[in-house]
């Protein structure tokens, strides 16, 4: 059976490979069900449909809705990228899970909308799932409502045409979606434990996403929150695709 894939929108290496880590560790896998492609530095495989049985996507300091005439041509790479596993995956030619920076990639790839509206605070946040939430094959199994770690400059102002909303709240309405049966996309982080992300908030304490001073005060946030749901919906995937 084709092993799953880590995709890496990360330009920071150390950062990555924590991800990977930290999503493989959730999905309670090994390495070898669990390969490790790096988008930042060389482009997806034109056989990429049938050498992954199904791919998660993580986090990354590019925005979708970065000026064009301020991207690289490594960001526009990573997002080429995305897009095409975005399109196989809506298609249902494989299974994908887009998280944070890739589900924007995913809503615009599929022609929905994405903005600067709703940003979120990095640390923990509220999530509610919707009524399709509590019956997907994925989030069901979940609380209701729980708690999920977040830091983001941009959300989805408006789904892609079909896409069912599965999870929501009050500063990012579009908190996760489905479309058809084998795409996936959260603006949460469903990967990291409380430490995994505090060294992550570490290497982009610089990067905006919240005042350097702050880090302590919000370290401490994240490391007492309870964060038991969110990996729930790795290992689901895993099992399911």
């Amino acid at each position: 059976m084709a092993p799953l894939v880590y995709l890496c929108a990360r330009p920071q290496a150390g950062a990555a490979a924590a991800e990977y880590e930290s999503f493989r560790t959730a999905m309670r896998l090994e390495e070898t069900e669990l390969d490790r492609w790096d988008l930042v530095r060389d482009p997806l495989p034109a056989d990429f449909a049938t050498r992954w049985r199904g791919a998660v996507v993580g986090g990354s300091p590019f925005n979708v809705t970065d000026p064009e005439s301020t991207k690289t041509d490594v960001q526009l790479g990573v997002e080429a990228g995305l897009a095409l596993l975005a399109r196989s995956a809506a298609a249902g030619e494989m299974a994908a899970l887009f998280t944070c920076y890739g589900i924007g990639i995913a809503t615009r790839t599929l022609g929905g909308e994405v903005t600067r509206a709703y940003p979120e605070d990095t640390g923990p946040t509220v999530v509610t799932l919707t009524d399709d939430g509590r019956r997907d094959p994925l989030f069901g199994a979940l609380a209701q409502t729980f708690t999920a770690l977040t830091a983001h400059k941009e959300g989805t102002e408006r789904m892609p045409e079909g896409a069912v909303l599965l999870a929501s709240n009050d500063g990012c309405p579009v908190q996760a979606y489905r479309v058809g049966d084998t795409l996936y996309a959260t603006q949460f982080h469903p990967e990291p434990t409380g430490r995994a992300f505090t060294e992550r908030m570490a290497v982009y304490r610089d990067d905006g996403y919240f005042a350097a001073h702050d880090y302590d005060r919000i370290a401490a946030q994240v490391l007492a929150a309870s964060l038991s749901e969110p990996p729930r919906i790795l290992r689901a995937f895993a099992q399911t695709f």
